[in-house]
């Protein structure tokens, strides 16, 4: 059987600054936001947050990521952004997000992101450890508020 892992919610608002020439958000903010509700969840919802990482000598490096646009936002609106563990790797984790508009609940954006764990010395992959791993597996029946 396939773990299901929990899902986490931040809500966002979007800047003045996020608003490209066409009058919505660009595109690529969308990974920013998706990056800002990763960090905030690693604290709130893992118990881990990215400093802990960095302490132990550790990051997580961006391998390769998808993105499918269903619709723009506009200035001021404020969205949630969802994300889970779609799945582990032996150095790395696979990291699956939704966005959608707060006020009709319509996704505007979704898609995965594949992050490898590297070792911040040598800049090279390194296996995730068992107490890291241990953390970072939340399995939906385990979270009753996301």
């Amino acid at each position: 059987m396939t773990s299901v892992y929990a899902k986490f919610e931040t809500e966002l608002q979007v800047r003045p600054d996020d608003i490209d020439m066409f009058n919505h958000v660009h595109s690529s903010r969308y990974m920013d936001y998706v990056l800002a509700a990763r960090y905030e969840q690693m604290a709130r919802c893992y118990g881990m947050p990215w400093e802990e990482f960095i302490r132990m000598g550790m990051g997580w490096y961006l391998v390769s990521t998808q993105m499918n646009f269903k619709r723009p936002l506009g200035l001021g609106e404020r969205f949630v952004v969802r994300t889970w563990v779609e799945a582990f790797r032996r150095d790395g984790v696979k990291v699956g997000f939704e966005i959608e508009r707060k006020q009709s609940g319509k996704r505007c954006c979704d898609g995965w992101a594949d992050y490898t764990l590297i070792d911040l010395a040598s800049g090279r992959a390194k296996t995730i450890p068992d107490e890291v791993r241990a953390r970072y597996t939340i399995e939906s029946a385990a979270v009753t508020n996301s």
